[in-house]
Formats: structure tokens, C-alpha cells, sequence
């Protein structure tokens, strides 16, 4: 089992930055990759960005050089540095866990970004 708890969600100007955090705790060890993804109103979910097992980072082509995930290890904790926001990148934010053969997910952190 794993938990995820995401932070740092709020509301900003177009231009703007904020960072998300994910905290995950449990079988922390079980864990091959972690990403954050975004479902905006009526829109399907999509990645925004995610760590791969081998450790690599990959990125939406929508968020590229203005979104950055990095993690801290020693605190189990994923975080989203999101820079230069735009209205289009408002949604609900998830962390998420892949755990093969499932994956789990946060409760999720609303990011509203006004014009």
C-alpha cells in the first residue's frame, strides 16, 4: 500500500509560479515511477510530467521549460515547480504511483490560474 498526499495547489495570475508537493509514505520501496498528472474541465486526463523507472524525466509538450519535477528522497516527497502559468493550466493536479501492476493516486490539489 501506498499514501499520497499532494500540496500547494491554490490560486494565481497568468504568469505566475507555484509548486506542488507530493508526500508518499507506506511501501515507499515498492514504488518504480511517479508523475504528476492534470484533469482540466472537461477534458481528459493527461501527463504532465513523471519520473520513468530508470529515473529519466519526461514532460507534456504543453508544460515543457516552464514545468519542473524534481524529487527529495530523504523526505519521500515528488514536487511539481510550475513557472510561467497560463488560464489553460487550470485543473485538479494528481500524484501518482506505480506500483506494478497498479497504480495509486492522491486525492488531488485544485490549481486555478486567472487572466
Amino acid at each position: 500500500q501506498v499514501q499520497l498526499v499532494e500540496s500547494g495547489g491554490g490560486l494565481v495570475q497568468a504568469g505566475g509560479s507555484l509548486r506542488l508537493s507530493c508526500a508518499a509514505s507506506g511501501s515507499i520501496a515498492s514504488i518504480n515511477a511517479m508523475a504528476w498528472y492534470r484533469v482540466a474541465p472537461g477534458k481528459r486526463r493527461e501527463l504532465v510530467a513523471g519520473f520513468t523507472s530508470g529515473g529519466d524525466t519526461k514532460y507534456a509538450d504543453s508544460v515543457k521549460g516552464r514545468f519542473t519535477i524534481s524529487r527529495d528522497n530523504a523526505k519521500n516527497t515528488v514536487y511539481l515547480q510550475m513557472n510561467s502559468l497560463k488560464p489553460e493550466d487550470t485543473a485538479v493536479y494528481y500524484c501518482a504511483a506505480a506500483v506494478v501492476p497498479r497504480t495509486y493516486w492522491g486525492q488531488g490539489t485544485q490549481v486555478t490560474v486567472s487572466s
